[in-house]
């Protein structure tokens, strides 16, 4: 008897999930609030306050679209 060779299929590739947002923790857009206002104020000019500044700025933002896109678990 011979044995048959399993076809597999052609490269068929579904596409990637659509992207879904996550619900974040409020304390993560008080400590990039906080974070930002800190630095601003405390860390000496230089390199470093800038690099710091643009990542709270990219918490402020992340959370903004968290709080605006993620979904909610509503209970009726």
């Amino acid at each position: 008897m011979a044995r048959k060779k399993a076809r597999r299929k052609s490269s068929t590739r579904k596409a990637p999930p659509k992207w879904h947002a996550v619900p974040l923790k409020g304390s993560f857009m008080v400590l990039s609030i906080m974070g930002f206002l800190i630095t601003a104020y405390l860390v000496p000019p230089g390199d470093y306050k800038i690099a710091f500044m643009i990542v709270f700025i990219a918490m402020f933002v992340a959370s903004m679209i968290s709080m605006t896109k993620a979904p909610t678990n509503e209970v009726r």
